[in-house]
């Protein structure tokens, strides 16, 4: 691991984004709460956070951070083909917390993927990427 010792304590955020591209079909059971396995968003939203909150466990060389906020947000475009995922983690810390967005990111996107893979055959999970990351 990098040592960070020397660094100042910081108010830090990182804001990632990411999108899984599905059947209109599918995004209507998702919206319907018809997916068998349950809640699709509110299920992912969770596997989410949670996965922030163990990046470092998950990433060899990851700092181990302890988060004071994660938050994970859908949006589902007029196009109705894709769910477009953004999450954003805050810590006070001596090192950026960017994995732990990225990190949420993904896992949420593949909670999707997972509980909406018997009725879609053709999901993607693209364009992760972080969009910011701040500190004060």
């Amino acid at each position: 691991m990098v040592d960070v010792s020397h660094k100042p304590i910081q108010l830090r955020e990182a804001i990632a984004q990411g999108e899984i591209r599905l059947q209109k079909s599918t995004l209507e059971l998702i919206s319907s709460n018809a997916i068998a396995k349950g809640n699709v968003l509110a299920t992912a939203r969770i596997a989410g956070i949670m996965a922030a909150k163990r990046t470092g466990e998950l990433i060899p060389l990851c700092h181990p951070l302890p988060i004071n906020h994660c938050e994970v947000n859908f949006e589902i475009p007029e196009t109705s083909d894709r769910i477009i995922i953004t999450a954003s983690a805050k810590i006070a810390a001596r090192t950026g917390v960017e994995m732990e967005a990225l990190t949420a990111i993904s896992i949420a996107a593949l909670t999707i993927y997972d509980m909406c893979k018997a009725v879609d055959k053709s999901m993607s999970i693209t364009a992760v990427h972080l969009l910011s990351k701040t500190k004060n």
